[in-house]
């Protein structure tokens, strides 16, 4: 016996015949067509128990069909299906109203699975009002990889929620961009959008920045992000009493807060947060509260690293020189090769790293066309000041991130080859050197004191010295 009705559109035939053949294989009932003028006149006599189409048809736009679809028929569940992977088609389907948006290609197991839950689910009402197109396509988020797709589509279903938002990911992977579209394209884009990066400001005043204080002098960034949305970064430099605090302030799902004054008042918000830092481990390492970490977990995005996503690369290439040709009214232009360059560097400073690249290549080279030569020797520049800097990243990054980078650069360096045997005992003095060394001069050569600092006995650090061959300098005044 059937479970039901799903009627397929799309305009690809061998498409149609592998989704008939899935379909029909989990038990229901399938109607096939190629154009839309067929799929509405199904829905309108009353055929159908949920609808599986594509945007792109021959005789009209999928998505312009479900607003129409959802008048006549609310409880019809729409799954769109689209090869048009960007950010503007997912929030196009989820505001029109689709149950579902799967960005082809996509695994069969995952539109069967959406189908199921259709017939189980009821059919959320979308009561917003959709953006405009021309606002939709100024979104500054920007690839086709399948980890933007997965992104795209978590920021899709997450718009019409008022639930916190916990954004991970490198430095430079975009977070801010993030949780700006979350806010101008959700419920909350009416109100303020209040951005803190906790890490620029002093513990002591980290308090007073967010809650305001007792003279009513300065009321708070909480109470000025009411209405709207709170993005607060690097939230893992917060300390353990300011996390307490915050905790209490999230407490209520109305977003009551108790002021320095004791008052209580109505600030609802939407808050997101962003971390470098994996706040599971800090919770294990006592050095994060437990409840605030599950509190604000509720839905994590992760923003993978541009090196996880190199396909991305020739269209945030694209993106960069056209937003640097409305800056500077000259356009610029690459070539096939300068593409595989570009997605030949490991880019340890991530999307913002290429975009600050091509700001420099435009500026320092007047010609349009961008030639493999000029890119190739800037390559080669940028590389090297990054060596000689430590890193071109702006924001503070653990040790570990750093070394990770490292290796992959030196990695990727042997191409499909594996690097020469030995690479432990040549790393390992190559760290040592430079610590030991880092010590000494800090402590103004004094070796007892650099020993303590170091963790070592003393006849260890003197062993050390003369291995690495380390001057000792002392500075007089």
């Amino acid at each position: 016996m059937s479970k039901g009705t799903v009627l397929v559109a799309d305009d690809d035939g061998a498409i149609r015949t592998v989704l008939n053949q899935a379909i029909s294989k989990a038990g229901y009932e399938v109607r096939l067509t190629s154009n839309a003028s067929t799929l509405w006149r199904w829905i309108s006599e009353g055929e159908g128990d949920v609808v599986v189409s594509d945007v792109i048809m021959p005789d009209g736009d999928g998505l312009e069909l479900v607003p129409k679809i959802k008048q006549v028929r609310p409880d019809l569940p729409i799954i769109v299906m689209s090869a048009q992977n960007t950010l503007i088609t997912a929030v196009r389907a989820t505001e029109a109203g689709a149950y579902e948006y799967l960005p082809k290609p996509f695994d069969l197991s995952d539109l069967v699975k959406s189908i199921d839950r259709a017939f189980d689910e009821p059919v959320s009402e979308i009561t917003s009002t959709a953006p405009a197109l021309e606002q939709l396509r100024q979104m500054p988020l920007v690839g086709r990889s399948p980890h933007m797709q997965e992104l795209y589509q978590r920021i899709a279903h997450l718009l019409h929620s008022d639930l916190p938002v916990l954004i991970t990911g490198e430095a430079g992977t975009g977070k801010h961009l993030t949780a700006r579209v979350i806010h101008e394209f959700g419920d909350r884009k009416n109100g303020n959008f209040i951005a803190v990066n906790l890490a620029s400001i002093p513990d002591t005043e980290i308090e007073t920045h967010l809650f305001g204080d007792s003279y009513g002098s300065n009321e708070g960034k909480i109470k000025e992000a009411a209405g709207g949305t709170l993005f607060l970064q690097e939230i893992e430099t917060l300390s353990m009493k300011t996390q307490a605090r915050l905790i209490g302030a999230l407490k209520s799902e109305s977003g009551v807060l108790v002021s320095v004054e004791r008052k209580p008042g109505n600030l609802s918000f939407r808050l997101i947060v962003a971390t470098k830092t994996s706040l599971s481990n800090m919770v294990s390492d006592g050095k994060f509260r437990e409840d605030l970490y599950y509190c604000l977990n509720v839905l994590p995005i992760h923003l993978a690293a541009l090196r996880e996503r190199l396909e991305d690369i020739p269209d945030l290439a694209h993106h960069f020189l056209k937003l640097q040709q409305l800056e500077t009214g000259s356009s610029k232009h690459l070539n096939p090769t300068g593409i595989r360059f570009l997605k030949q560097y490991s880019w340890p400073g991530n999307v913002r790293e290429l975009e600050n690249f091509l700001r420099r290549v435009c500026l320092m080279h007047t010609s349009e066309n961008i030639s493999d030569e000029i890119l190739k020797m800037e390559l080669e520049k940028f590389e090297t000041m990054h060596k000689s800097l430590g890193g071109n990243n702006p924001e503070k990054e653990d040790l570990a991130e750093s070394i990770g980078q490292f290796l992959t650069r030196f990695f990727n360096s042997y191409d499909q080859d594996l690097p020469p045997d030995g690479i432990y005992q040549q790393f390992l003095p190559a760290f040592e050197g430079p610590v030991i060394s880092r010590a000494l001069s800090a402590t103004n050569g004094n070796q007892i004191r650099a020993a303590k600092l170091l963790g070592l006995n003393r006849n260890t650090l003197r062993k050390k010295i003369r291995e690495h061959k380390i001057k000792i300098t002392k500075t007089t005044i």
